[in-house]
């Protein structure tokens, strides 16, 4: 069973740890990593999206859509007991360099009526 909660909740099977042990390797920052770029191409062709980019932790993956949303010293309204709030330690503003303020909700969920509130507030 796959379990997307976190980055390590669902443990490789043997399939998994042998297709990771038979991977083509390469230098991402020169060349390019073939098996990188086998993921992203398949990511592309399954969403139908221009590009994609593989990020190694749901972490980065959070940082990299805040960062492409907003700006260094924007502001991200998140509900109040968000994962990127409670469980990231802060990186959006120590590594995004972005505010946030919490709106109320219920495990997760904003309410609607003061997310507008709070969208009207800031514009």
């Amino acid at each position: 069973m796959i379990d997307l909660r976190s980055d390590t909740v669902t443990q490789p099977t043997a399939e998994m740890l042998e297709a990771m042990y038979a991977a083509r390797l390469g230098d991402d920052s020169r060349d390019g990593d073939p098996t990188v770029g086998k993921l992203e191409a398949l990511a592309i062709a399954r969403t139908g999206k221009e590009a994609a980019m593989f990020v190694p932790s749901g972490t980065m993956g959070n940082l990299v859509a805040l960062m492409a949303d907003t700006g260094q010293g924007g502001e991200v309204l998140l509900e109040q007991s968000s994962h990127i709030l409670k469980g990231e330690m802060g990186a959006i503003a120590q590594v995004a360099g972005l505010f946030h303020r919490t709106i109320r909700g219920e495990r997760g969920a904003m309410d609607l009526g003061t997310l507008a509130e709070a969208i009207s507030a800031t514009v």
